[in-house]
């Protein structure tokens, strides 16, 4: 997600990049990651974090529980920070491979891991069935971190003399909803039942839709908020987008604009294998 690539930027520090294996439903290769970390080792710069987002933005694929342990204990063996977007952890269009928490799997894997390993988690009100993106509303919760380093964020954040009074107001409702005797209750399950439903109903469609079309996959949107289909261009659009002096996908998307008005994203925005 290029967020973090351009924070890490602006801050100085060294972006090491891994690839997500698209045969594999998306699936997370930690054999990739061990590899990145090896050649940067190798470079003398220190790995200090490793960020992975579940469910995946753009991609749409839920972590399993087997690829959470693989990071869990490879971030422990390297002295890895490990930080969980896990924003999009409403948003599940399927029933096979749920949702689970990076500190469940922490919690369950038992000593020495969920007394060592330094995990950061991280949920908003943006995403799930609130949708409430322009009301800037979320937290991270601190695992395994020294109290220093937490009192140092405390600094950071008390910067801000003016807070978010109507994002900390829907963080409020998020983690306090309605409970089962409130009279609320009722209409609230029936409304972030619908939206989670229609936004199923839609994940399928996006996905069927474009694998019907020629020369377009799409592995199933499993969650989040975003299909990531792949689309295999013939060589003569190719050599029309260098002609043009841009990136195939980027031709494709600014055409796409042009002919229909239908806006997307081009994928090379997010690093992938040519």
């Amino acid at each position: 997600y290029p967020l973090y690539s351009a924070i890490i930027r602006l801050l100085g520090g060294t972006l090491v990049p891994y690839y997500l294996d698209e045969e594999k439903k998306w699936g997370l290769n930690i054999e990739e990651i061990r590899s990145q970390v090896i050649a940067t080792h190798k470079k003398g710069i220190s790995v200090r974090g490793l960020v992975f987002i579940n469910p995946g933005n753009p991609t749409g694929q839920c972590l399993s529980e087997q690829n959470l342990r693989e990071m869990i204990s490879f971030c422990y063996k390297e002295n890895i920070a490990l930080l969980a977007d896990e924003v999009y952890q409403q948003n599940i269009y399927q029933d096979e491979r749920p949702f689970i928490s990076a500190k469940k799997v922490l919690m369950d894997m038992g000593l020495p891991y969920n007394k060592e390993v330094e995990l950061v988690s991280f949920h908003t009100v943006s995403k799930g069935f609130w949708g409430e993106c322009g009301q800037r509303g979320g937290y991270f919760e601190l695992t395994n971190i020294d109290p220093k380093t937490v009192d140092e964020l405390y600094k950071v954040a008390s910067i801000s003399l003016s807070p978010n009074v109507p994002g900390q107001i829907f963080m409020g409702l998020m983690v306090n909803p309605p409970k089962p005797n409130d009279v609320s209750h009722h209409q609230y399950i029936a409304e972030s039942k619908a939206i989670l439903e229609s936004l199923r109903r839609r994940a399928h469609m996006m996905t069927d839709g474009f694998n019907s079309c020629k020369n377009i996959t799409c592995n199933f949107t499993e969650g989040a908020m975003y299909s990531f289909p792949k689309v295999n261009l013939p060589p003569l659009a190719i050599a029309a987008a260098k002609k043009a002096g841009k990136e195939p996908d980027v031709f494709y998307c600014l055409k796409l604009l042009e002919a229909t008005g239908i806006s997307t994203v081009p994928g090379s925005g997010f690093g992938q294998k040519e």
